[in-house]
């Protein structure tokens, strides 16, 4: 029997906080008493709660309406057996307040409150979350990890280079990637032009050689690039500042670099062990950092989406249509997931690359009028589709198959991809 239609004993909204919990529970059945309480903010109050309900009970199935599918609450939630946890999207909670209890008083139904009214009363607009298999979830966890480091190392690699264009907008034309190691490296020692040049040749020949660096031609040229390099200034205060910080990104930057790399070789070793591997390495342009996410993505319950266009939504690639009397407007999607959405937005720009009509649909998109992103949001678009019907059917993607179907269809791509 699915859980969205067994028996239930009781409803719980749940509204999890920093240092309490506020709980509303409901028996099924005839008694609409509601019971109000708090849990402490410690695993013990909650172990010892989620036993006083199994016993109270039986271990009968109870509901528990959320608005979290990630975090200490649902990872305390999401092995007992007998909970059905619904998650309850944050918005609809907040436009059901604006909606019904407009005035902000003191006397309004808490979160917990509204969350239980929710699950009693459009229980059949929910569905019962199931949570990935532990490989999945480790991919999922790994990959947005790895994620927010590279954010992390971004941020510092933009302010390193701010700071150097305040002082030393040489070493921007010749270190390329300011992240590299050899750069970071390189900066630590010699943070300003004044301190380069006061060093010897053989000194920096030394340095590059530590580096393993092999390039003759192209050191000799950076060599007589510092002879010839003016200061942009000699100021003793922005100096001393401006050095001290960039010593200490240059300093940061390589560990992040490192711990990506880490990163990268766990999610590669369990991305290899996962069932889905291939079929989320057969599209075109996934390639080793993007396959995971894609497996990411959708996960391992076959069950969770029914359809594309619920992807589409959650990753906010699609848009959002409004009307207003006869007024009618297409708009960003800002409440998504920006993970998701980051996600097919970098593998459609790289199917570009890889895969011949979904470089004729960029172009096509372009040809209207389209800026970059816009072209390739509308390509990642149809992807999901795509990806979709093969995650769903467990099936790999076959780009000459693709091509031929559209051939078949009679698609105005098949015709450009005929003159390709």
């Amino acid at each position: 029997m699915s859980k969205q239609n067994v028996e239930l004993a009781a409803f719980i909204g749940l509204d999890w906080a920093d240092q309490t919990h506020v709980v509303t529970l409901q028996e099924a059945g005839g008694d609409r008493r509601r019971e109000n309480f708090t849990l402490d903010q410690t695993p013990e109050a909650l172990q010892t709660w989620i036993h006083q309900l199994r016993i109270r009970f039986g271990g009968r199935p109870v509901a528990i309406a959320v608005e979290q599918v990630r975090g200490a609450l649902i990872y305390a939630l999401m092995h007992v057996e007998f909970l059905h946890i619904y998650p309850v999207n944050p918005q609809t909670l907040a436009k059901m307040r604006q909606a019904f209890y407009p005035s902000g008083a003191k006397d309004d139904p808490r979160d917990a409150d509204l969350l239980l009214e929710v699950l009693l009363t459009h229980r059949q607009h929910l569905r019962v979350w199931v949570p990935d298999d532990v490989l999945t979830r480790s991919i999922q966890l790994l990959t947005e990890g790895r994620r927010h480091l590279v954010d992390e190392r971004t941020a510092l690699t933009n302010q390193l280079t701010a700071a150097l264009k305040t002082y030393f907008p040489q070493a921007l034309d010749w270190f390329g990637d300011m992240h590299t190691a050899r750069a970071c490296a390189f900066l630590h020692r010699w943070p300003s032009l004044q301190q380069l040049k006061r060093a010897s040749s053989s000194s920096i020949r030394k340095f590059y050689q530590s580096q393993g660096y092999r390039g003759h031609d192209k050191l000799e040229q950076l060599l007589g690039n510092i002879k010839q390099a003016q200061p942009l200034t000699e100021d003793g205060a922005v100096l001393l500042a401006s050095t001290m910080m960039v010593q200490a990104l240059v300093t940061q930057i390589p560990s992040l670099t490192e711990s990506i790399e880490r990163y990268d070789q766990q999610i590669a070793s369990r991305f290899a062990q996962h069932d889905d591997s291939t079929l989320f390495g057969s599209f075109p342009g996934a390639g080793p950092a993007l396959s995971p996410r894609l497996l990411a993505a959708f996960g391992s319950d076959r069950n969770r989406f029914e359809f594309a266009a619920e992807m589409q939504q959650l990753s906010g690639i699609a848009p959002v249509t409004e009307k207003s009397g006869k007024s009618c407007w297409i708009h960003w999607r800002l409440a998504c997931s920006k993970f998701l959405r980051q996600t097919f937005h970098e593998f459609a720009g790289q199917s570009i690359l890889g895969s011949l009509w979904a470089r004729a649909y960029y172009d096509h998109q372009r040809q209207r009028g389209k800026s970059h992103h816009a072209a390739v949001r509308a390509l990642a678009f149809k992807w999901i589709r795509i990806i979709f019907r093969c995650w769903k059917n467990r099936t790999l993607y076959d780009e000459t198959l693709y091509c031929k179907s559209l051939q078949l269809r009679g698609s105005s791509l098949a015709v450009a991809l005929t003159t390709k």
